[in-house]
């Protein structure tokens, strides 16, 4: 496992919309291992393959209350209900705001071993879908950010 370079707002490469992943192979689930360790040392609870450079439809996620996921190809099937939720990102240092999201969701995707998988998500645990799940077109939380600012001020 290796710790990857996260590219920050400007980057192009976090404006795509990623392609889908064909199969889930090794490589693959080197990329998977590595973006949880990236994760890790940056103290984050989510990252999607583009925050690394890779623009691949890809999320690790670990609410750090036992859920840890590896999603390729992830999707939310279902959302309900809404909650504003304090959000940053290790792609935009420096910053945090409030975002509209459901306050549950429903997510259908392939684990690392290729499986199809769903779960139920609400509360934190559905913020961090959306919000990682967002990287994977192309949009960054501060594009829906009731309110945004700098915290290093």
């Amino acid at each position: 496992m290796a710790i990857r370079n996260i590219r920050t707002d400007g980057n192009p490469v976090l404006r795509e919309v990623c392609k889908e992943v064909p199969e889930v192979t090794d490589s693959i689930r080197r990329v998977l291992d590595d973006m949880l360790e990236t994760m890790y040392d940056k103290n984050g609870v989510g990252l999607a393959a583009p925050q690394i450079g890779i623009p691949k439809r890809m999320a690790v996620i670990d609410d750090r209350e036992g859920h840890i996921f590896k999603l390729v190809n992830p999707v939310i099937t279902e959302s309900a209900g809404e909650q504003i939720s304090d959000e940053g990102c290790l792609s935009v240092p420096g910053y945090a705001g409030k975002c509209k999201r459901p306050m549950f969701v429903k997510v259908k995707a392939l684990n690392e071993n290729g499986e199809e998988i769903s779960f139920e998500a609400s509360g934190y645990l559905a913020v961090i879908c959306c919000h990682e799940f967002d990287h994977l077109d192309g949009i960054l939380y501060k594009d829906k950010a009731v309110e945004f600012g700098r915290t290093d001020k």
